[in-house]
């Protein structure tokens, strides 16, 4: 029978408790939010959501095809512009998401005959595109420069080295500054995915690569999702020029997909500028973190210290982490829950976000919460 073999799959995934469920959820609702992406609390903020709607009237729908035919229009262009001028870049490329901008980065960046270097820890996304690069892929231990200098030193010719700034499950940063010493050592160009990073970390939100030094390098590329801190949808790739127009010509995320729509250009743009008139909510944002890291683990909770907004939380296993989930939700509190094979050290976890919108007595109540409702 054809897909017979789903169903074997579908049973191995109940044994494991593995299974995964949609739920949607409706426009409001009564529960405290510490499960979305939604760092800096933009995603309804009015400015943003007008920017959404004006961009539509203006443009339509949609972007009604691809950027390279008829997706780029003006808007796009100066999303582009303010993205890489606030992040330090010289150049910048806006994609339908996330997603796409980093498998972009990393197919056109590393051709037959070059070699990928991948952090262990990296997001789906980076590690698909390293799957689909024609350049050999060496996946390396978790924010390890020996090992990624290591693995430079056994190839000769075009190399790229792959990392997450801040890793989505543990919330941990990756030494940048080390990394770009490494590839330096070996001719080898820096392609850094800031999803995390870009609104929570560096001057007013100017994400990690700014922080560190390396915002506009000329080997120093960048990816980061508009879906995040900026309460929108979409990603960009930020770099040297000419690394932003060898993309528009080699990147296949680019070339064959519908551009972003006007919708999201327009809120990802009113949500940059309300960033830079208000760059206090980034520093909110790590201050937050820093708040929930010190309540849970004075409650006894084995929490790992944030470098960034990402709180996370371990659970004893992943039955337990979606029961902790689903209890904490009976109890009015919506928090994420990493399981396998989500995470890469098998480790389950509940995942906080610290929004910069979070008050101090919010803060107390899903402390609370979590500490009642812990297995």
């Amino acid at each position: 029978m054809a897909f017979g073999w789903i169903e074997e799959q579908a049973r191995a995934r109940h044994r494991a408790g593995l299974v995964r469920r949609l739920s949607p959820r409706p426009s409001s609702s009564p529960l405290l939010d510490l499960a979305s992406n939604d760092y800096l609390g933009l995603a309804r903020h009015p400015e943003v959501t007008e920017g959404a709607a004006r961009a539509a009237r203006t443009w339509g729908g949609g972007a009604t095809g691809s950027r390279l035919v008829t997706g780029t229009t003006e808007l796009h262009a100066e999303l582009e512009r303010e993205l890489a001028a606030f992040c330090g870049f010289e150049a910048a490329l806006v994609f339908s998401s996330g997603y796409a901008a980093n498998l972009a980065a990393v197919t056109a960046l590393g051709p037959h005959g070059s070699l990928v270097v991948s952090d262990a820890g990296n997001h789906a996304s980076l590690i698909d595109g390293c799957r689909l690069a024609r350049g050999e892929t060496q996946v390396v231990g978790h924010a390890d420069p020996q090992a990624v200098r290591k693995a430079l030193a056994t190839h000769e010719g075009a190399a790229i080295v792959v990392s997450d700034t801040v890793f989505s499950v543990d919330g941990d940063r990756a030494p940048l500054v080390r990394l770009a010493e490494a590839c330096r050592e070996h001719g080898a160009g820096l392609v850094v995915d800031d999803a995390h990073g870009l609104g929570v970390l560096g001057d007013g939100g100017r994400g990690a690569a700014q922080a560190t030094g390396l915002a506009g390098a000329p080997d120093v590329v960048a990816t980061a999702t508009l879906s995040k801190s900026l309460g929108s949808q979409g990603g960009v790739v930020l770099g040297p020029a000419r690394v932003i127009d060898h993309l528009v010509n080699a990147a296949r995320t680019f070339i064959f997909d519908t551009g972003l729509a006007p919708a999201a250009a327009g809120a990802a743009l009113a949500a940059l500028r309300l960033l830079g008139r208000e760059p206090e909510r980034a520093a909110r944002a790590r201050e937050v973190a820093g708040e929930l890291h010190a309540r849970l683990t004075t409650a006894g909770l084995e929490a790992v210290r944030p470098d960034a907004a990402v709180v996370s939380v371990r659970a004893p296993s992943p039955e337990q982490a979606v029961r902790w989930a689903a209890d904490c939700r009976t109890a009015g509190l919506a928090v994420g829950c990493f399981r396998p094979p989500s995470v890469p050290d098998g480790i389950s976890r509940l995942r906080l976000t610290a929004r910069a919108d979070l008050s101090g007595a919010e803060i107390a109540h899903a402390v609370r919460v979590i500490g009642e409702t812990r297995p």
